[in-house]
C-alpha cells in the first residue's frame, strides 16, 4: 500500500458517512485528477508526490458539492466534457436517451441526417449524436449564457465541425429549418414548481433553469418541444423527449394524433422507470 491508497481509504469512509452513493469511486476519481494520472494509476503515485489537495477535494464531496464541479469533467457515453457551475450535470439516465436517439439515426435511409438538441445545455447529447452517428449534422439550441459557454467550450473540443450552437430559445428556435429535420430530441426542464430535488447535488447546485419547468405540471417546456418538434421535423422524424420518472403518461398525451404525431411510445431508463416518450410525426 502506497501513502496516497491509505489516505484514499480514509477519504472513502468520510464520503460514505457523509452519504455519498459512491464513496470509493469518488475518492479515486479526486486523487486521480489532483494527481494528473488515471484511477488505475494510483497505486503508481509515489509517497513524496502526494498532494494534500486531495483533502480540499474531499472536503468539497463530502458537503455533497458535486464530483464534477471538483474535477471539471463530466463523463457522458463515449465523451469527456467539461462541466461546472451554471451548467446541468448529464446524468446517466439521458444517456439511454441519447442511444434511442443513435439507433433511429443509424436505421434511417437518410446520407447526412439534420439533428435539433433542445436545451443542449453542456452539449452532452449533441456531441454523442454528431461522435456516433457518421455525417449527422447536429444543431444545438441553448438561450441560457451560462450554459451556452459550457456548450460552446465543449463543441469547440469535440464537435468536429459538426454541431452548430445556437443561442435561442427552445420554443421558437431555428425557423429555417421548418421541415428539413430527421430528429428533434430535448431533455427539457421538467420539475413541477416547488417540488424539492432529493439529491443535494442536483438541489443545492444544478441551474434551477435548467431543473424547474414552468406551469402548474413543470411541462410547458416539453409542451413547447412538442411545437417545435412538429414544425421541424419532416415527415416520418422523430423526436425524444426525456421526463421525470412519474410524467411519462401527461408527456405521452402531449403528443396526440390530432397534432399528427404517430408511434408514441413511453420508454424506460436502465432502473426501468419511464424516463422518456419518443414518436414519429406525420406518416401512417
Amino acid at each position: 500500500m502506497t501513502f496516497l491508497l491509505d489516505e484514499i481509504a480514509l477519504a472513502t469512509a468520510r464520503l460514505a458517512e457523509a452519504g455519498v452513493p459512491s464513496p470509493r469511486t469518488d475518492a479515486e476519481e479526486i486523487a486521480a485528477c489532483v494527481h494528473g494520472v488515471r484511477r488505475s494509476e494510483l497505486h503508481m503515485v509515489k509517497d513524496s508526490d502526494f498532494d494534500a489537495l486531495f483533502w480540499e477535494g474531499v472536503a468539497r464531496r463530502e458537503s455533497r458539492e458535486p464530483l464534477q464541479h471538483i474535477t471539471g469533467r463530466a463523463y457522458f457515453r463515449y465523451l469527456s466534457l467539461e462541466v461546472g457551475p451554471g451548467v446541468f450535470v448529464p446524468r446517466p439516465e439521458t444517456e439511454v436517451v441519447a442511444g434511442w436517439a443513435i439507433d433511429r439515426l443509424r436505421e434511417m435511409d437518410v446520407a447526412s441526417p439534420v439533428v435539433v438538441d433542445l436545451g443542449t445545455g453542456s452539449a452532452a447529447i449533441a456531441l454523442s449524436i454528431a461522435q456516433e452517428v457518421a455525417l449527422a449534422t447536429v444543431h444545438a439550441v441553448e438561450v441560457d449564457p451560462g450554459a451556452y459557454t459550457w456548450a460552446k467550450r465543449n463543441i469547440i473540443e469535440h464537435g468536429q465541425g459538426r454541431v452548430h450552437l445556437h443561442p435561442e430559445d427552445l420554443a421558437d428556435a431555428l425557423s429555417e429549418l421548418d421541415g428539413q429535420v430527421d430528429l428533434v430530441i430535448s431533455n427539457p426542464p421538467y420539475i413541477p414548481p416547488g417540488a424539492i430535488p432529493r439529491d443535494p447535488e442536483v438541489r443545492d447546485y444544478d441551474p434551477h433553469r435548467a431543473l424547474y419547468g414552468s406551469g402548474s405540471d413543470g411541462l410547458d417546456e416539453v409542451r413547447a418541444v412538442e411545437r417545435t418538434a412538429r414544425r421541424l421535423l419532416r415527415p416520418g422524424g422523430f423526436v425524444a423527449v426525456e421526463h421525470a420518472d412519474q410524467q411519462g403518461t401527461p408527456v405521452y398525451l402531449i403528443f396526440s394524433e390530432e397534432n399528427g404525431w404517430r408511434d408514441v411510445r413511453s420508454r424506460q431508463d436502465l432502473t426501468r422507470r419511464d424516463r422518456f416518450v419518443t414518436a414519429r410525426f406525420g406518416q401512417e
